[in-house]
């Protein structure tokens, strides 16, 4: 007997979570389902490893925690729990209460754009995310140029957008008083 494709098994955020302990691979939680989160390409794991170095040489000795790919981290507006590529936290980590493995107020989340993400990291994802308070800048990084989209926030409901794109240009963050140079992000990608 086969299960019609319709009838997606849904899950309790704890369920999620007793088997997300266990599991090998990362994935997940939306509305009650879960969903296997891809493997990146190497240019992502590039760029997502060039953005954490340069995050922390800029952040060094201040009272910042910067986190890549395997923080969890949950939004409770939404009851999401996913896996940004890169997490700037201002000290002290917040976690869910209950857990020691779940963060829950980054002030800067970066994702590194793939062709099947992106549109859910510009949309429904973004969404998400502006719904956590302590949230002040998102940054979207293409990994086939020299091109970072940045969006700050200016108050509740209006973010600021600017995009950077060309071997010279520099990306100054709103949240963090640090400067990225778009040729330091992706030397190890497209050269620099």
């Amino acid at each position: 007997m086969t299960i019609a494709a319709s009838q997606l098994a849904t899950y309790t955020a704890e369920e999620y979570l007793a088997l997300e302990v266990q599991s090998d691979t990362r994935s997940e939680y939306r509305n009650g389902e879960i969903a296997p989160m891809t493997g990146g390409t190497p240019e992502h794991n590039k760029i997502a490893s060039a953005l954490n170095a340069l995050l922390w040489f800029g952040l060094r000795g201040e009272p910042y925690s910067v986190f890549v790919t395997d923080q969890r981290l949950w939004i409770s507006a939404v009851d999401l729990y996913t896996y940004p590529d890169v997490m700037a936290i201002a000290d002290p980590v917040d976690l869910k209460p209950g857990r020691k493995d779940t963060v829950t107020n980054p002030l800067l989340i970066a994702e590194v754009l793939s062709d099947s993400t992106q549109s859910y990291d510009r949309g429904d994802k973004f969404e998400a995310y502006r719904t956590l308070p302590t949230l002040q800048e998102y940054l979207l990084i293409a990994q086939d140029r020299y091109y970072v989209e940045q969006f700050v926030k200016q108050s509740e409901h209006q973010w600021l957008f600017t995009e950077y794109s060309g071997i010279d240009a520099k990306v100054m963050l709103s949240s963090l008083s640090v400067t990225l140079e778009l040729r330091d992000l992706y030397a190890n990608v497209l050269g620099g």
